[in-house]
């Protein structure tokens, strides 16, 4: 099953080589992808889903494009396009990052260092913590944090490693560890975002921006700390990450309705039409993979973890895919952006595909992402 599933995702990834001319997909409107120069968030995820395909194929056509991708990214730092957020991660991790990891090539390798010091510099002091939003000590985003960010750290983990200097795994060591306290709630449910005073660096308290209410749990949120706590255990050893993926893990699965896909939030009322968030359950998958991998053998949550994985991407593929599907562009049906804002509430995500497809290849083929060296 697996197999055929990456077939058709593979099928589907040439033809939107062409289809796309070189821009980046972000998230679709009626089945189609809305296209942007590189100057969005999500333009990593179009480039590591090129070098997953040419990891697996090895078809030059992949391997062509994004090597193109990557040479947008080079200019895209160069000219500070649209950079002032902690999502660099996403953007060089996928990109140059994973054709360092693919090829070894060292103006990749430059890049992606040159990134790593770009995130850096949104550290905040006194807070210590990395600025999610905004130009640096912005009033209105100058003291927030948010969950996405633990899969931006593996940038800064990476560079430590490249280059010998320890700031970069500290930066990320203390982000992570200060998501941990402030962003993960009692009882496994996770905030959104987290303010503190910008003075002082005093916690203010918990928020959302894409979640139902303040109070609820925004499901990919959600998503982002089990695959993001599992990376900062690998890369630090700490047992409280790695504790604290599993505990986001079971809450996440813990609340998936029968056919084990996600809504968009998890108190949101569930009615006939509300929406589902396909992309947030991809991320699950990969993150799970990347748990189940850390885990010790004898770790008596092993066989629940494992038994989830396979009933939710069974799911994905069976229910929410689109194979067979010729003319679709996207993967994943029934994924959702932004539902207050009303942007792309059910329809691609490009980042759902991209997660589904890393879970799908990690599967198959044991080829993960691009967030650690030596697969």
């Amino acid at each position: 099953m697996w197999k055929t599933a990456i077939d058709d995702a593979i099928a589907k990834t040439l033809k939107n080589i062409e289809r796309f001319e070189g821009k980046f997909p972000h998230v679709s409107s009626n089945g189609t992808y809305e296209l942007n120069e590189n100057n969005d968030w999500t333009n990593g995820f179009w480039s590591g889903m090129l070098w997953l395909c040419y990891e697996y194929t090895q078809d030059e056509r992949f391997r062509n494009a994004a090597d193109q991708t990557v040479t947008s990214f080079h200019q895209r730092l160069k000219d500070h396009v649209v950079l002032d957020h902690h999502d660099i991660g996403f953007l060089y991790s996928l990109s140059s990052k994973a054709q360092w990891i693919v090829e070894k090539d060292e103006a990749a390798r430059q890049l992606t260092l040159q990134a790593a010091d770009l995130l850096m510099n949104r550290w905040c002091e006194p807070g210590g913590y990395i600025q999610a939003w905004g130009q640096k000590g912005d009033a209105k985003e100058g003291g927030r944090i948010i969950i996405d960010c633990l899969l931006n750290l593996p940038l800064l983990y990476w560079a430590s490693e490249q280059t010998g200097n320890p700031s970069y795994m500290e930066a990320a060591r203390i982000q992570a560890e200060k998501s941990r306290r402030y962003l993960v709630r009692g009882d496994d449910s996770s905030y959104h975002t987290f303010f503190f005073q910008l003075e002082t660096g005093e916690p203010i308290g918990g928020a959302t921006h894409q979640g139902y209410t303040n109070g609820s749990t925004w499901t990919r949120g959600q998503a982002w700390g089990v695959y993001g706590f599992a990376l900062s255990y690998r890369y630090t050893k700490d047992k409280k990450f790695l504790e604290a993926s599993k505990r986001l893990a079971r809450y996440f699965l813990e609340h998936l309705p029968d056919d084990h896909v996600a809504y968009w939030d998890f108190n949101a009322p569930i009615e006939n039409n509300t929406y589902r968030d396909s992309s947030a359950s991809a991320i699950v998958a990969a993150g799970l993979l990347e748990l189940l991998s850390l885990m010790e053998q004898q770790d008596p949550e092993r066989l629940y973890f494992q038994e989830h994985l396979e009933k939710s991407m069974t799911s994905l593929v069976q229910k929410y895919a689109t194979i067979g599907e010729e003319d679709a562009e996207g993967l994943l049906k029934h994924g959702s952006y932004y539902v207050h804002g009303g942007l792309s509430p059910d329809d691609y995500m490009i980042w759902g595909d991209y997660y589904y497809l890393e879970a799908l290849m990690r599967l198959e083929k044991g080829i993960g992402g691009y967030w650690y060296e030596g697969k």
